[in-house]
């Protein structure tokens, strides 16, 4: 695996190192070793995958707050989504700030995101299939996010908005939660 680091500290866009051959090509998605050797969490607690049915779908920008923190390793296994993430750790540099990357069946790239981060992403094709590995388990109790086209973040979607969750759309924006409560995640 190639590992790069993002302009966000501790996110890493993971590129396959393929072996390729006649018969097509081998690639190691995942090595605790080589997880650890760049200071990223290597626990994996459960594995998801979400399936989109239309171009330009958006889900997030989802978190969750301890004691059930999730370090997240997402790839698009079939279409395309833009990937986005944002810094939530006020002792950051780069708090606030967030990066979006193409995640594609094609460059089929990862992108490591550590916890406190929150996470989202917009289809970029119809038919889109994303493949999750988590560093934590799903707790709905500490489950909470951020609007998607919140102020405070900036972030420009590729595309229009074709479906959004009744949830995702509930969400609070930046300055009407309680800011003290980021700390200590």
């Amino acid at each position: 695996m190639i590992f790069t680091e993002t302009k966000l500290k501790g996110a890493f866009i993971i590129d396959l190192e393929l072996r390729q051959d006649s018969r097509g090509f081998f690639a190691r998605t995942f090595c605790i070793n080589e997880f650890a050797a760049h200071g990223l969490k290597t626990t994996i607690a459960q594995c998801n995958v979400s399936f989109n049915y239309k171009q330009g779908t958006l889900r997030g920008m989802h978190y969750q707050t301890p004691p059930s923190q999730e370090t997240k390793l997402v790839r698009c296994i079939h279409g395309a989504i833009y990937d986005v993430i944002i810094d939530l750790r006020p002792e950051s540099p780069t708090y606030l700030s967030h990066i979006g990357v193409e995640l594609t069946a094609e460059n089929r790239r990862g992108l490591y995101i550590p916890d406190r981060f929150a996470h989202g992403f917009q289809t970029l094709t119809d038919d889109t299939e994303v493949m999750y590995q988590m560093g934590d388990f799903y707790a709905p109790e500490y489950s909470t996010g951020y609007r998607y086209d919140d102020p405070a973040f900036g972030i420009v979607w590729p595309l229009p908005i074709s479906e959004i969750s009744e949830k995702d759309l509930a969400w609070n924006l930046f300055e009407q939660k309680n800011i003290g409560t980021l700390a200590g995640r």
